[in-house]
């Protein structure tokens, strides 16, 4: 399994996606949010990879999260916290 790659995002900036951070299986799982990937930067330490929704908010993947992809949908898994951040793109 690879580990978190910018590059492998870009794909999701400007386009419509849905988006979720959840558990392991089987736990309560939070709904898919609509959303549309504004930008991806590295956090100052460079130990995270930020994903904005806009010039405000964002959520944080570490660098070192698992990461599995397909055409549609790209998920890292940080073992530390036991989370999942998932991205997949609107169904068209």
């Amino acid at each position: 399994m690879n580990t978190v790659q910018l590059t492998e995002l870009e794909r999701f900036i400007n386009e419509p996606v849905k988006v979720c951070i959840h558990g392991k299986e089987g736990e309560e799982q939070a709904p898919w949010v609509e959303k549309q990937v504004n930008s991806l930067t590295l956090c100052p330490d460079k130990t995270h990879l930020r994903i904005y929704f806009d010039s405000h908010y964002f959520f944080a993947v570490p660098l070192t999260s698992t990461v599995e992809q397909d055409e549609t949908q790209w998920t890292a898994y940080d073992r530390a916290a036991g989370l999942f951040y998932a991205i997949k793109s609107e169904e068209k």
